[in-house]
């Protein structure tokens, strides 16, 4: 597994319509072939730039895959236009969190 990490600058006049354009075209990255899950995040000390980390099975799958396919063109579309510059786009190796005494721990599953 990996996560590819977009950093994504919007013009703050259209922080709100940018949050509904995503909610448009989401279903399209979620129906990618190795796709397993994401988070969409705003953030907080600037509400402007949004943080999208997408958890793909392998970097062939998000890239070429996801990104060659007609629904990535789509998807973009349908984003592009309330961004204030270019995307940051990288990628990472999936890695266990830790909490202070470094055991591991799984974030997708919430301790009672």
């Amino acid at each position: 597994m990996i996560y590819e990490i977009a950093v994504l600058p919007v013009r703050s006049a259209q922080i709100e319509q940018f949050k509904q354009a995503f909610a448009d075209v989401v279903h399209l990255l979620e129906r990618a072939k190795g796709y397993h899950g994401h988070m969409f995040a705003q953030g907080v000390e600037s509400p402007e730039t949004f943080n999208l980390i997408v958890r793909w099975a392998s970097l062939e799958d998000h890239s070429p895959g996801f990104e060659a396919s007609d629904d990535h063109q789509t998807f973009m579309q349908g984003l592009e236009e309330y961004f204030s510059q270019e995307p940051t786009v990288y990628h990472i190796q999936e890695a266990a969190f830790t909490h202070e005494n470094n055991q591991a721990f799984d974030i997708a599953t919430p301790k009672a």
